[in-house]
């Protein structure tokens, strides 16, 4: 049987978006959580950029990725002391980049379904979502404490699956290596933002249909109007 053709990226139905990297600048937060973190428990320091690799995938799958040499007990641990710390941040302390909120909106209103999938635990995307007030604004969401991690494309297909929108209609939206690869896998159009942790080099095996340096960028990729492009400050 053959596969139905994608549509352009402008006719996209279901616009799937990465959290941390992509929606706000939590960068910093994050490194200094994990820092303090290895710190706690007596592991050596590891390099801010090292640090802000892992970004995206879930906590369990980035803590193995940073310390693949220490013992369950330890890395137990360091993954109490990340969430009991990162508990303490607000969510004005990692703001939206420019034009995302806006953005956001705007594609709300072109009646485009809107959805997260994100390295984030239930408990921390729910809190992020309930202080900005958009708990309401995404028709599904999916956390790596609920499902696979990224690049696994189970999260996808789940996102898919309660939406019923067909692979070919969606798009997902992220700054990692692991976004586009689970985009990848999953069969979806993807649009890497190079404002984000990883570097285009990074993101390029995976094809990304489409880069953006800004927001409003994706939104012009999207054919979404109404905002102007200006440079994200990003992490790179």
């Amino acid at each position: 049987m053959q596969r139905p053709e994608s549509v352009p990226l402008q006719d996209a139905e279901l616009v799937i978006f990465d959290w941390d990297g992509t929606l706000v600048d939590s960068r910093g937060v994050i490194v200094d959580t994990l820092r303090a973190s290895l710190q706690e428990v007596g592991l050596p320091a590891l390099p801010d950029r090292e640090l802000q690799q892992v970004i995206g995938l879930g906590l369990q799958e980035a803590i193995e990725a940073l310390v693949p040499h220490a013992d369950p007990p330890t890395r137990d641990r360091l993954r109490e002391a990340y969430g009991r710390r990162f508990q303490s941040y607000r969510a004005t302390d990692m703001p939206f980049f420019p034009g995302a909120a806006e953005g956001l909106e705007a594609l709300a209103a072109e009646g485009r379904a809107l959805a997260v999938a994100t390295g984030k635990s239930r408990r921390g995307l729910d809190r992020m979502l309930m202080e900005w007030g958009l708990e309401e604004r995404f028709q599904a969401t999916r956390c790596a404490d609920e499902t696979c991690s990224k690049p696994d494309p189970r999260m996808v297909h789940e996102l898919l699956e309660e939406t019923g929108v067909a692979p070919e209609r969606a798009v997902l939206v992220g700054d990692t290596a692991f976004d586009m690869e689970m985009a990848y896998r999953a069969g979806l159009h993807r649009v890497a933002v190079t404002y984000g942790v990883h570097e285009p080099e990074r993101l390029a095996p995976w094809a990304p249909h489409a880069l953006a340096d800004s927001f409003p960028e994706v939104l012009d990729h999207l054919g979404c109007e109404g905002l102007e492009s200006e440079p994200a400050q990003g992490y790179n």
